[in-house]
């Protein structure tokens, strides 16, 4: 008698929810505590916690266009289509914990946490901001961290050699 493996779905979607909760307590932080467009030193020309909004995508791509709420609707609906589609592979690939299933877990938790902003306020609500030496990141938040984290991990495990199996 052969037993099937326990799922890890669960425990990929905590991941998840656990990278939207952080992102919506982060920024409703900086919402309630920082006035838009200023910012609290954490080190000096280094980091600081602001507060900005982006009505754009990533880097604020898009946000200077003549209809923000067409760039708004499309972004939203990309984003949706992304957390559908990331989902839809966990759901798929849930049997296992791997490098893989842990960042489309950290993707799809911030694509949620940045689709609630846009639905919600019609923009992300950017705060961290990085300076390095005389280059000026431009500002972004916990989702975003955890988008970028995620690609980034799907991108080693891309280097990696993988074992070959029969089909």
């Amino acid at each position: 008698m052969t037993f099937a493996a326990p799922r890890r779905l669960p425990w990929l979607l905590l991941i998840s929810a656990l990278v939207f909760v952080a992102d919506r307590l982060t920024k409703t932080w900086v919402v309630a505590h920082i006035p838009i467009g200023d910012a609290i030193p954490v080190f000096d020309h280094v980091l600081r916690i602001s507060h900005w909004t982006n009505e754009g995508a990533a880097f604020s791509m898009f946000a200077g266009w003549a209809s923000p709420h067409s760039v708004n609707h499309t972004l939203t609906a990309v984003n949706f289509l992304v957390a559908g589609g990331v989902l839809a592979v966990l759901i798929f690939l849930g049997n296992r914990i791997t490098l893989v299933t842990i960042a489309l877990a950290l993707i799809l938790g911030g694509a949620i946490g940045n689709v609630h902003d846009r639905i919600a306020y019609g923009a992300v609500v950017d705060f961290i901001e990085v300076h390095i030496f005389t280059y000026h990141w431009p500002d972004f938040n916990v989702a975003d961290s955890s988008i970028v984290t995620g690609a980034c991990l799907l991108f080693f495990d891309s280097l990696r050699p993988h074992k070959k199996t029969d089909a």
